[in-house]
Formats: structure tokens, C-alpha cells, sequence
């Protein structure tokens, strides 16, 4: 069931305006599979599209995952390449570039650490390839930021990271963060890509900086998962405004996003690794 509450999620944003009478001027979306997945893209190409679906314009690819997508099921392998040729997608004619990830987030609060758990199974080698750089050909060169949150480190994520970007001088910007949906049952249960960037807090009502390739001056790919839903849109009752509701599990299931996550954009950027070989290389 949808709900009209908040969404990070441009596919959600789309089935809102999806019965209008009339075609939006640069606004598209399709269906397709991908490694037996279903995965939705919209496209955002004209102010009023962006204005109606409150989106930045770009490209938004929805990866829906099916059963279960822990390491070890049967799902994981196909659920990481799927992602890997998504985000790949988003890096259009970049080959092994020179990539910052910065995982946003709070370690300490469930359905916001998602990115700090990705980043404990991203591959960094930017230091690799600096000190022995044939040995480490076949690599991409990574690198990697851990960026909290405001309340803890009194600095905004976006300053963060555009400052870290004067200093290494990354070619691409890979951000992870957890999102807000709309639809309870797209909880952990879905992985956005999208090539226009993020406003860290946006769907808790929470906006911050954004993180962007007009405020970067690069290109930025955003990776996020929906971890939580207003509670006022369940029930519209706006007294619950600002109380959110995640899935009882949300341990289990954030765990194995955040690790999927990381394993999608290792296959993507260091490209001939199997999912065998991040394996013995992150764990």
C-alpha cells in the first residue's frame, strides 16, 4: 500500500502523479529487468518535472530485492552484479576513475547506519596503488570517508567532502546513505541509484547541504536503501509527525544492505573482480 507521506524515492514520487491527464515535458519511466530483477527508471530532464516530483533532475534507477539478500543466499550474487551495472549507468563514460566514497550516517542509530556499514566491505586502495602501483594495476583507485553526522562532528557532510575533494581530487563521488520512503513495504526492500546527488536528511524532514555535482563540481552518484517511514503518513495524523517507523528486523536487514551495497560498487568500480575476490578482500 502507499501512503502519501515523504519519500527519498523518485519511483514512489512518480506513482503519485502517474494517473494526470496529461504527459509531463521531461518526465519518463520505465520498467525492465536486470538479473531477473525489476527495476524502475525515471528520468528528470525539465524544471517542472523536478518542481511536481520535488526531485533534482537526473537519473533514478529503483532496484526492487526479491527474498532474502544476506551474504550466503541465493539472491546476494545477482542483487550485487544488478546494482554494479546500475551504478555503472550512473558513471556513463568514467572507466576506473579515481572515486571518493563518503558514507553518511550514524553508526550508533539503526536505520541510519547504512553507510557506515558499507563502508566496512568497500575495497580502498588509493594508498595501494600510490605505493606499489603495478602490483595494483587491475585497481581503481578508491578512497574512503567516514562523515557522521552534524550533531556528532559539528561539520556538515557536504563541507566534508568538498574539502576532501580540493586534497585527492576524486573523478566521481560515490555518497550512501539511508533514505526515507513512503511505502512500508519498501522497507530494506529496495536500493535507489541516482545520478544527481543528495540532501542528507531530506526525507526525515531534516534537510541539510547538498551533496551535489553543482555544489562538488564532479559527478556524484548517490546509493541509498529506505530504512524508515513517517509515522503521520501511516495514519495521517499529524500529532506523529516527525515519529518514524522502521521494520522490526531492521538490524538484520540494514546489516545486509549496507554490505550488498558495498559488494554492488566494488564489482562497479574495480572492474574483473568476482564477488569471490571482494570476498577475500574485504570480507
Amino acid at each position: 500500500m502507499l501512503f502519501s507521506g515523504r519519500t527519498d524515492l523518485a519511483s514512489e514520487s512518480h506513482e503519485r502523479i502517474a494517473n494526470l491527464p496529461q504527459d509531463i515535458p521531461g518526465l519518463s519511466a520505465r520498467r525492465e529487468l536486470i538479473k531477473g530483477l525489476h527495476v524502475t527508471t525515471v528520468e528528470i530532464e525539465s524544471d517542472e518535472a523536478s518542481s511536481l516530483l520535488s526531485k533534482p533532475l537526473g537519473k533514478y534507477y529503483t532496484l526492487e530485492l526479491e527474498g532474502r539478500f544476506e551474504r550466503g543466499s541465493e539472491n546476494f550474487s545477482r542483487c550485487a552484479e544488478a546494482l554494479a551495472l546500475l551504478i555503472r549507468r550512473c558513471m556513463g563514460q568514467l572507466h576506473s576513475p579515481r572515486t571518493l566514497v563518503a558514507a553518511l550516517g550514524n553508526p550508533d542509530i539503526t536505520p541510519d547506519a547504512l553507510g557506515p556499514i558499507a563502508a566496512s566491505h568497500t575495497l580502498v586502495t588509493r594508498h595501494l596503488k600510490s605505493s606499489d602501483p603495478e602490483n595494483f594495476r587491475p585497481f581503481a583507485s578508491t578512497s574512503l570517508c567516514r562523515t557522521g553526522v552534524l550533531g556528532t562532528s559539528g561539520i556538515e557532510s557536504a563541507s566534508q567532502i568538498k574539502n576532501l575533494c580540493s586534497l585527492i581530487r576524486p573523478e566521481l563521488v560515490v555518497v550512501i546513505d539511508a533514505l526515507a520512503g513512503s511505502d512500508v513495504e519498501k522497507l530494506c526492500r529496495c536500493i535507489q541509484i541516482c545520478d544527481s546527488g543528495i540532501s542528507p536528511g531530506s526525507g526525515v524532514g531534516n534537510d541539510r547541504e547538498s551533496i551535489s555535482p553543482s555544489f562538488l563540481g564532479l559527478p556524484v552518484i548517490a546509493v541509498g536503501v529506505p530504512t524508515v517511514v513517517d509515522a503521520s503518513s501511516l495514519s495521517n495524523d499529524n500529532s506523529l509527525r516527525g515519529m518514524f517507523v522502521t521494520p522490526r528486523d531492521i538490524d538484520s536487514l540494514v546489516r545486509s544492505a549496507g554490505r550488498l551495497i558495498a559488494y554492488g560498487l566494488n564489482l562497479a568500480l574495480h572492474e574483473g573482480l568476482s564477488i569471490g575476490d571482494v570476498d577475500m578482500l574485504v570480507g
